[in-house]
């Protein structure tokens, strides 16, 4: 198919596969579409097209017999693509363009594939056309096969589709469940517990149906809030494996989610225990009645629990499928004993059920079991703490969340449902046994009222039994003291016990399953190193055969230990703790207004949310206060420990959106709070560059900055635009992930532009946000200036003059050996690629040679013999400082020391503070800082002032008190006197020959040549020029001597830097100056503040 740019022109010359449909040009003219349609059915379809002539419309029209194929096409929803020989064709240069909507162009629509994550087991990962690829200018030379571009531009191209389409041919076998296998049965089964027949009727007893319906609506209500959060949070994006893990981990972070990960996987791995544990004592009840015992009961319960959890544990091993109708069958079972207790409550009661308490439905035992008659140290918080275990598991479903079809869908719907139908069963159960069993019964049918007996008014006495006696003497049976009251009830009382026995093993079974689902999506995000061993999964279904072995052992000791009465609280504190994350992950979420919180269940309200969270931990204290205390400090432990570790994981938590949401915050009501000085501190910009080139000066910033002030790594990039903004932007995260990783406290930001000092003044004005704005400006001095091109020099000197002209202080740091280590950097990079050169064709020779072995091709191994590949055993530090291989000429290794000076601890020394001008303090300040830090302390500050002679003890009590109003120590106070004398003649001649390549010696030439010169050569030192400032002049060389007397063995010096009149001082003299001030000196800090007070004695 081609297509024409004429207006009535469509050519047809490539016959039509059935799934294609073409594309027709046609005119507005409806008469001309008429005819040209005449034949043909209307068109279904039809869009503006993105052409050029936008007069001209596409429309879809169907060739004899086609419609249906499209109808068939649209109801199916795939994706519409063009046949392979479907392409618009450049006569021009030969290339192949991509397709959308027919034309031209690379802009893709709007498809799933681009928003999956990589290695999604749902789909392939499509990337879509990158701004700049549609943003540039096409490549002409750049030929597009039909096949591929084809298969890009319809979303379906990209390397590795092959591995991509295998993986789906491997998820073949996997089994999915749905919302009524997957969550609603399991959760049922989990919820209906061995309570349900064992101890409710009790909790009626106690608490009276009034108090008992109470106790289940609380016990609900906590729940089906813990529901409906996580059904928001379920809904909010895709969930994989790991269930309550995976939903806290990904909403709240890692340190949440990995605390809670852990306790829970093991609380549920405990439950087994449990549960187990439940069944076995009611095999051991039957065995004792039949007199079947084996051992003893103690013995006789580890040796059935033991016997069980292996054949549950064969159960689980064999794979999802059959856990699934394992569990099917036991719900089956569960539901017949609840109906036959229901069936049960209607059938007349005989004598021997009445001598029992049992008198079917009566208003008068309604009545009397109404309200309360807690016996001695029960009360409605024990009760409840009694009952609420039984209203657990909600979270079954969603514990094998990676095994569910669409756990979006399946999560929501199935446990909301779960609850709903477990709740109306117990509300159910209590209303229908408080209705028709009264609290207590003898057992004995002969005690009946006789004819003339005085009855006591109880609701048994007006149905014909005086059960008066168990007031004074214990009896057997009624709600409040047998436990077996609803197999007495029932029609058919072996049904019950099915029913206890279902309960158990479909809790132990689901609990069996959810430790090691979880426990393996918690290895899996290696959050604990130590466990990524479990991580491994088996199986088409990824079954994690490892966790299944630690669960079963778990389970296994526990029930051999037999101390499961002390454990339980724990393990009821443990979920609960977890439905209080999940309350507070939905919660939080909400709280946090991040724009990636849509849930599509949308039946949740924040606050509810919380309070279900302080309801959970307020339930976890009634239970029992021991174990909540135990729950916390375990949670708070392992929260601290992954703190501590900080997993490299990144889920888009809602604890990084209410950070970004409180910094934001803060940041803006800072701007509404004046500057004031006693909240002065130091905010740089630091031009190091890359931050990894200039490690040193990066260092001593950080020195005086970390956590108390701000720094920005700044780099320029300047040439052609293109070419910087892709280096710039290929390299930002890399670099601000290097900082991270040397846990320095700094951003990294980048500019683009024509010249450096252009980048620069960029940097100085746009930097910052609000109050938090660069007031420092920090750069290493140019220590090559004599080689250094003069506009670089320009530059240098201009940076200087942008910063004071925004009133931004600045400080120069020197070192004897520089800063920039780049070129170390290099020689680094390309060693470690020859490495692993080496180390591949290594790898390649030993798979050749096992090739060999095997009957390969030998001639290849004969070649590769010949290669003489020395085998050495790469060493395993691989810190990349220091390398010692190399040979001393191949780079500076003083360079590389000199680099790291300021990471290590200082030895006990000085720094040397000459405060020969007020700046406003800031080169008192910075020294100050610094003796705060580990690495400093051992350094004392000395501080050097100018003064007379006749007035030096004066000035120097005039200082010491001054510095104490500031409240700065300092180990001693020298006044200098003498600073405006002049230098000795050796220095000033060093100063002299320093200058004389740049100097313009204008006073002996003509005047014409000397004018002419100054046109030619505006940058050379005029000697006007060096006459006007000659006693600065001085005054530089003068100080260095000074410098060299007093301050040579200092740590540190920190200088007052001499600024240069703009349009006064030559930026070679300025350089020069610089240069003779710090010559031969230990590091040294020339700052200059911007002249606005930074110490304040006022409180």
């Amino acid at each position: 198919m081609s297509l024409n740019n004429s207006s009535n022109i469509f050519l047809d010359s490539v016959p039509s596969n059935t799934n294609r449909f073409q594309v027709n040009v046609i005119n507005e003219n409806h008469e001309s579409s008429a005819m040209a349609n005449d034949n043909t059915d209307p068109p279904h379809y039809e869009e503006t097209s993105f052409g050029d002539e936008a007069q001209k419309r596409l429309r879809i029209s169907f060739r004899p017999g086609n419609q249906e194929c499209y109808d068939n096409f649209l109801q199916s929803g795939e994706t519409a693509k063009t046949d392979a020989s479907f392409h618009a064709y450049d006569s021009h240069t030969n290339t192949y363009y991509l397709q959308t909507f027919g034309h031209n162009t690379m802009d893709a629509v709007p498809k799933i594939e681009y928003y999956r994550n990589t290695g999604s087991i749902s789909g392939p990962k499509v990337n879509r056309p990158s701004l700049l690829e549609i943003h540039e200018q096409l490549a002409k030379n750049v030929a597009i096969t039909p096949s591929s571009a084809d298969r890009v531009a319809n979303g379906d191209g990209i390397p590795g589709d092959e591995q991509a389409e295998n993986k789906e041919d491997d998820q073949a076998g996997v089994v999915k469940f749905g919302w009524v296998k997957g969550v609603l049965v399991r959760c049922m089964l989990n919820i209906w517990g061995v309570m349900l027949f064992i101890r409710l009727s009790w909790i009626v007893g106690e608490a009276g149906i009034g108090l008992g319906v109470l106790i289940i609506l609380l016990s609900t209500m906590v729940t089906s809030i813990t529901g409906l959060s996580t059904s928001a949070i379920a809904t909010n994006g895709f969930v994989r494996g790991g269930g309550a893990y995976y939903l806290i981990s990904r909403s709240l972070g890692p340190e949440f989610g990995g605390s809670i990960g852990l306790i829970f996987a093991f609380a549920n791995a405990v439950a087994v225990a449990m549960y187990v544990v439940g069944f076995a004592e009611t095999v051991v009840d039957l065995l004792k009645e039949s007199d079947s015992m084996m051992v003893d009961p103690s013995n006789d319960i580890r040796i059935i629990g033991s016997i069980t959890v292996v054949i549950l544990l064969g159960i689980s091993v064999a794979g999802m499928e059959w856990e699934a109708k394992a569990q099917v069958i036991l719900l089956v079972i569960l539901l017949i004993a609840i109906v036959n207790f229901f069936i049960g409550t209607v059938i007349p009661s005989n004598n021997e059920k009445k001598s029992r308490g049992f008198f079917n439905y009566q208003a008068s035992i309604f009545a009397e079991n109404f309200g309360p008659r807690f016996t001695k140290g029960e009360g409605f918080f024990s009760v409840f703490a009694i009952f609420f275990p039984a209203a657990t598991g909600i979270l079954a479903g969603a514990n094998i969340s990676g095994d569910l079809e669409d756990p979006q869908d399946a999560i929501p719907r199935g446990t909301m449902l779960a609850i709903f139908i477990t709740t109306i069963a117990y509300l159910g159960v209590a209303i229908c046994v408080g209705a028709c069993v009264v609290r207590d019964a003898t057992g004995n049918m002969n005690d009946t009222i006789i004819s003339g007996m005085n009855c006591n008014g109880s609701a048994a006495c007006g149905l014909g039994y005086d059960f008066s006696r168990c007031r004074h003497e214990p009896c057997q049976y009624g709600l409040m003291n047998n436990f077996q009251v609803m197999s007495m009830v029932s029609g058919f009382g072996p049904l019950i016990t099915a029913g206890i026995f279902s309960a158990t093993l479909s809790s132990a079974l689901a609990s069996l399953v959810s430790a090691p689902k979880v426990f393996q999506a918690l290895c899996k995000d290696n959050i604990y190193k130590a466990l990524q061993f479990f991580a491994k999964g088996y199986g088409k279904n990824n079954e994690p055969l490892r966790g299944y072995i630690l669960t079963f052992l778990i389970a296994m000791a526990f029930i051999l230990i037999a101390e499961l009465n002390t454990i339980a609280p724990i393990i009821s504190n443990f979920f609960l703790a977890s439905y209080a994350l999940i309350n507070f992950s939905c919660f939080h979420a909400s709280y946090a207004k991040s724009p990636g919180w849509r849930p599509a269940y949308g039946i949740y309200n924040m606050w509810v949310s919380l309070f279900g969270a302080v309801l959970c931990c307020a339930v976890m204290f009634v239970i029992n206060w021991w174990a909540a205390v135990i729950t916390y400090v375990i949670e708070f432990f392992l929260y601290v420990y992954v703190t501590y570790k900080k997993p490299d994981v990144n889920w888009g938590s809602s604890t990084q959106a209410l950070s970004y949401v409180s910094a934001l915050d803060n940041a803006l009501e800072l701007t509404t709070v004046e500057d004031h000085v006693k909240n002065f501190r130091p905010q740089c910009i630091v031009l190091t560059g890359g931050p990894m080139t200039r490690p040193a000066l990066l260092d001593i910033t950080h020195a005086f900055t970390k956590n108390s002030g701000l720094c920005i790594c700044c780099e320029v990039f300047v040439g052609p635009r293109k070419l910087c903004v892709k280096e710039m932007n290929s390299g930002m995260a890399k670099k601000q992930a290097w900082l991270i990783k040397n846990k320095i406290k700094a951003f990294y930001a980048a500019v683009a532009a024509d010249c450096f000092r252009d980048g620069v003044r960029s940097l100085l004005q746009a930097s910052g946000l609000g109050r938090m704005k660069p007031n420092t400006l920090v750069i290493g001095y140019k220590k090559n200036w004599r080689k250094a091109p003069l506009t670089e020099i320009e530059n240098y000197v201009g940076i200087i003059h942008d910063a004071f002209d925004f009133e931004i202080g600045v400080v120069i740091v020197r070192i004897s050996q520089g800063f920039d280590i780049s070129q170390v950097l290099q020689v680094q990079e390309e060693l470690e690629r020859l490495e692993q050169e080496r180390l591949a064709l290594e790898a390649t020779i030993k798979d050749n040679e096992c090739e060999e072995e095997s009957g390969g091709i030998r001639g290849l191994f004969k070649k590769a013999g010949k290669l003489n590949i020395t085998k050495t055993t790469p060493k395993k530090d691989g810190n990349i400082n220091t390398i010692q291989s190399m040979h001393v000429g191949e780079f500076n290794q003083k360079l590389v020391e000199a680099s790291t000076q300021f990471k290590k601890k200082q030895e006990k020394g000085t720094i040397d503070v000459w405060w020969l001008f007020d700046d406003g303090g800031l080169t008192l300040l910075i020294p100050y800082i610094l003796t705060l830090r580990k690495k400093w302390k051992d350094c004392k500050l000395r501080i050097y002032v100018g003064g007379k002679i006749n007035r030096i003890e004066e000035e120097k009590i005039a200082m010491a008190s001054l510095l104490s109003k500031f409240r700065i120590k300092f180990a001693d106070i020298h006044i200098i006197g003498d600073i405006n004398i002049k230098p000795n003649k050796e220095s000033w001649k060093v100063f002299e020959e320093m200058i004389e390549p740049y100097r313009l010696h204008e006073s002996c030439k003509d005047l014409t040549t000397a004018e002419k010169l100054k046109r030619e050569t505006p940058w050379k030192i005029t000697d006007a020029e060096l006459e006007a400032v000659k006693e600065k002049s001085y005054r530089q060389v003068r100080l260095n001597e000074l410098l060299q007397e007093r301050s040579r063995a200092a740590n540190l010096i920190v200088l007052s830097l001499p600024v240069a009149r703009k349009g006064s001082i030559s930026d070679l003299l300025y350089m020069a100056w610089l240069e003779i001030l710090t010559k031969n000196l230990p590091p040294v800090l020339l700052v200059r503040g911007n002249h606005k007070n930074v110490l304040t004695f006022y409180s």
